[in-house]
């Protein structure tokens, strides 16, 4: 049997955040595993004795961080043709990175959530999300597009589990059963699939709004925020109405941002309404994440900016040109995975002072505790408090 602690001691997270807290595995993934081996090996997937462990292209993972559950799948389980669903963009780089060092680029595929990445899948490893209207679209795919003797096994950090993912799998699957705690992670398994007249209609992308916004908002399961204005962005979205970004145009006339980037754009609440607040300015959003960049093209779309609102999947800034933005809009996260952790911001904060003009703006909202205002000050330039409340701060500063 592969050694899983050899293989787990050779990954890295790199591109995503590294620092000596984290890892780029966890105890789940090797839980997980184990319990795929012993299903396997019980032929809990297919019972035929002439059927070999898991054919080409029947596994399928779906979470996986930075590779530890699709290269551990190919290592002890012996699985090729692997089919990956991963969200972020640096987990699928991770993966890749992690995959050439161990000689085995070739054992898998990425795929978007659909029927390519499940269609006649026998057995499926997920990372169970914090979020239950992500497993809800998970599972519910699953059980649409999988083979009918799809076995799912969905593992997750106890702390981090709570009953209702019981529940939620209960809607797209006729058994669920919970097994035992090991190194403080659980295993919950899921198997027969509910006919497609006891699902309901695919219930993602889901709508919402605000009574802010002149717009509907578009989210996916694993959309940050859901399809709702979060707090942060709605204290940022207020400074940009009552004191918009003015730069210097012809005869010393102030004129609004032209080019302006939501850095992080989730359901494109910023970015639509950006477009809204200054009709002639070219606005690029960029997100990491899957979900939040078809939640924002479907945003921009219903608000009839389809063809001034640029869509991009992409790594924080790196899709913006050297000093192109004269306006850059962030709410950065606070943590990296289920950690807590700043690193996340000050990438991003960094990356703004490449991507912003001389004299151009980022306005950026972030937890007041955090205290961000130094570091903007120190990468960007002078800044200036233009909101604050218990919970949150918007700070503008300009590129130096």
């Amino acid at each position: 049997m592969t050694d899983l602690a050899a293989l787990f001691a050779q990954l890295s997270r790199e591109p995503d955040l590294d620092a000596p807290e984290l890892q780029a595995h966890d105890a789940t993934d090797r839980l997980l595993l184990e319990t795929a081996a012993r299903l396997l090996d019980a032929g809990g997937v297919d019972p035929s004795p002439s059927s070999p462990r898991i054919r080409a292209g029947e596994l399928v993972t779906i979470g996986d961080r930075h590779g530890a559950l699709t290269l551990g799948a190919a290592a002890l389980l012996g699985a090729r043709g692997i089919r990956v669903h991963q969200d972020p963009l640096l987990g699928e780089r991770a993966l890749a990175a992690n995959a050439e060092r161990l000689g085995l680029t070739g054992a898998f595929a990425h795929h978007a959530l659909d029927a390519s990445l499940l269609s006649g899948a026998k057995l499926v490893l997920l990372q169970l999300p914090r979020a239950l209207a992500e497993l809800d679209e998970l599972a519910q795919a699953i059980a649409r597009w999988a083979d009918p003797q799809v076995v799912v096994l969905a593992g997750g950090r106890v702390k981090h589990m709570t009953h209702s993912m019981n529940a939620v799998l209960g809607r797209s699957f006729a058994e669920v059963a919970a097994g035992l705690a090991e190194r403080k992670s659980r295993v919950l398994t899921a198997r027969v699939p509910r006919s497609s007249n006891e699902l309901s209609e695919p219930r993602f992308p889901i709508w919402g709004g605000d009574p802010e916004l002149p717009f509907a908002l578009a989210a996916f399961g694993a959309t940050f925020g859901g399809a709702d204005l979060d707090h942060g962005s709605r204290l940022l979205l207020a400074t940009l109405r009552a004191d918009p970004p003015a730069f210097p145009g012809e005869g010393r006339v102030l004129r609004a941002p032209e080019r302006i980037v939501d850095l992080g754009c989730g359901n494109g609440s910023l970015a639509v309404a950006a477009a809204g607040l200054f009709p002639g300015a070219e606005i690029v959003a960029t997100d990491q994440s899957r979900a939040a960049v078809a939640a924002t093209r479907l945003t921009a779309e219903a608000a009839g900016f389809a063809g001034r609102v640029e869509v991009v999947r992409a790594d924080g800034a790196e899709a913006v040109p050297d000093g192109w933005a004269e306006l850059i809009l962030l709410n950065p996260p606070f943590h990296s995975g289920a950690a807590v952790h700043a690193g996340v911001a000050h990438r991003l904060i960094r990356q703004c002072a490449r991507a912003l003009a001389p004299g151009g703006e980022l306005r950026l909202v972030y937890n007041s505790h955090l205290g961000y205002r130094p570091l903007v000050e120190r990468t960007i330039g002078p800044a200036r408090e233009l909101a604050r409340t218990k919970s949150y701060t918007v700070v503008g500063a300009a590129r130096r």
